[in-house]
């Protein structure tokens, strides 16, 4: 069954029983104390004041300062309680979409800017785990209430009756008034986490923008989606605003009107002194539950806007069906496609026999995109089979195939860390492939060698050095195929002539396929395949391309 709004809602509840009984529990002891203070008030005013006795004062104040102190003590474990079935709530759903996101079969990405994501996973997981904090002092605030009108019954039955009567329309319209609040939260948070996608986009982009003279196009796109999330947040916080303003009015008036009917009582001798003083008390004490009613239908709006977003990538479907087998541990690692279709490849058959290390010119850059969507499982094709070995991709499990089929690519993002963390994986040979990919270059250019420390996406670095780092941390895999997609944009000729043979050398014996343009990572391979119209166009080795292909020539020497 896919998660919905309510379910993910009642599964947060429900991860929390025991903290929110507990939290419930004392918050209710809290609350039911506040009630009674303005009682045992009437009571002194009526057994101790009215009648002179100092010990009749002494006993109740006592009893007072008793119950002060078990609700004071009593609301700071309540809070305490809630504000931890709060954050394990809201640490859960991170983890559920944490897990989600990187599902090998991939999907909830799909129609996402990585900083919306971010955005759902912390902005709207608080928010779903927020509803733990309110559900308790609800039931406190209720416990309070009907402390309040038990209390006012035995002091006046037309006074308990009020409050017993009217509480359940206040509430209900309580309900209503905080529907438009709902709302506009979903709206302010798509639209805030669109902007922090956009920001994130930017800001990684930066190097990029500015070297291309795009920095007014950017801040103005990002100006355009800034104005849109700030629109949406003034909106909602109008709606915020206006939903207290109301329920403010209504408990002040439904309090107004407690206040006169316990005063025309004791204007008549029904009630005492006493009891007309704890009347008016507990009139304003229903101040603080419906106050707490205002806020937990206004926390639980937003969280149920929340939720409905939290669910949407929950409930995203995979990109990529799932198998449940495995890649042999001695596999051969041929690669075979057969009819394959998907974005711009049209039919495709292609052989990549085991061990060889082939070449795949794309004059069209979607149709390179696409191949290695199929080669990466990143995607199925509408129609034909992507085979390891002799067996169907979909027939293998996601992740065990992507430890036997790496595909690297060209963008690849490097790690906050050392450069030495960033290639290590489970191989020990990091030298090898330090030397296959030059990133012992790098080493030694920097302050600490490998063990030098590179900033986010590697920022420290230049972009060809990012390049060779990406590049030995996939050939420190060592899977049994390597895919390599455009290794050498970024580097200059001398080293890109370095890499081509040391790579050779590194990955000999392992199946290799670079999708590439580069004529020197295409000397060294087996054969290159040219793909024309998303299809096999021409193949043989590179210097039979050269010389005997136009397109080729165009495509790999202009």
């Amino acid at each position: 069954m896919l998660p919905t709004g309510k379910s993910v809602l009642r599964d947060a509840v429900s991860g929390q029983r025991r903290l929110l009984a507990g939290a419930a529990f004392l918050g209710s002891v809290h609350q039911g104390g506040e009630a009674l203070v303005p009682v045992i008030v009437g009571i002194v005013i009526d057994q101790a004041v009215s009648t002179g006795s100092v010990g009749a004062l002494v006993r109740w104040i006592v009893v007072l300062a008793v119950v002060f102190g078990a609700l004071s003590m009593s609301y700071r474990f309540a809070a305490r309680a809630a504000e931890r079935a709060s954050e394990q709530a809201a640490h859960g759903l991170r983890m559920r979409l944490a897990r989600r996101v990187l599902d090998p079969r991939g999907g909830a990405e799909a129609g996402r800017l990585p900083g919306a994501l971010v955005n759902i996973a912390t902005g709207d997981a608080k928010r779903v785990g927020v509803v733990n904090t309110v559900l308790p002092f609800a039931v406190a605030g209720f416990v309070g209430l009907l402390v309040s009108a038990v209390s006012l019954l035995r002091i006046s039955v037309p006074l308990g009756l009020l409050v017993l009567l009217g509480t359940p329309p206040l509430l209900w319209l309580t309900h209503l008034v905080g529907k438009p609040l709902e709302r506009r939260s979903s709206v302010e948070q798509e639209r805030a986490a669109h902007a922090s996608g956009v920001a994130a986009d930017l800001v990684s982009g930066l190097r990029v923008l500015k070297g291309i003279g795009a920095e007014a196009a950017a801040v103005a796109r990002y100006r355009r989606t800034s104005q849109d999330s700030l629109a949406a947040t003034l909106r909602a916080a109008r709606a915020h605003a206006g939903h207290d303003g109301a329920i403010l009015a209504l408990t002040g008036i439904f309090i107004a009107v407690v206040a006169l009917v316990g005063a025309h009582l004791a204007a008549n001798g029904s009630i005492t002194v006493g009891e007309l003083v704890a009347a008016v008390g507990l009139a304003q004490f229903l101040l603080g539950p419906f106050q707490i009613f205002a806020w937990v239908n206004g926390q639980l709006a937003q969280g149920r806007a929340s939720a409905e977003r939290v669910a949407s990538v929950l409930a995203a479907p995979p990109a990529v069906t799932s198998g449940s087998g495995a890649p042999a541990d001695n596999g051969a690692g041929r690669v075979r496609l057969r009819g394959v279709t998907h974005g711009s490849l049209d039919a495709l058959d292609l052989d990549v026999e085991p061990g060889e290390f082939l070449g795949v010119v794309a004059p069209d850059p979607a149709a390179a995109a696409h191949l290695l969507d199929c080669l990466g499982r990143e995607a199925d094709p509408s129609a034909g089979t992507v085979e390891l070995d002799g067996v169907a991709y979909t027939e293998l499990d996601p992740h065990e195939l992507r430890g036997a089929v790496l595909v690297a690519a060209h963008d690849a993002d490097l790690f906050e860390g050392s450069l030495l963390d960033n290639v290590v994986t489970v191989s020990r040979d990091v030298d090898r492939a330090l030397t296959g990919s030059a990133a012992d270059e790098v080493a030694r250019t920097l302050p600490d060698g490998v063990h030098t420390l590179v900033a986010e996406r590697g920022r420290s670095l230049s972009g060809g050095q990012r390049q060779r780092v990406a590049l030995a941390r996939a050939l420190a895999a060592d899977p049994p195929v390597l895919v390599v997609h455009d290794p050498t944009t970024a580097v200059d000729a001398v080293t890109e002539a370095r890499i081509a043979g040391e790579l050779r050398e590194v990955r000999q014996g392992r199946t290799t396929v670079l999708v590439t343009t580069s004529p020197a990572l295409l000397a060294v391979t087996d054969r290159v395949v040219v793909l024309d119209g998303g299809a096999v166009g021409a193949q043989g080795t590179h210097a039979e391309l050269v010389h005997a292909n136009p397109g080729y020539r165009s495509a790999v020497l202009s």
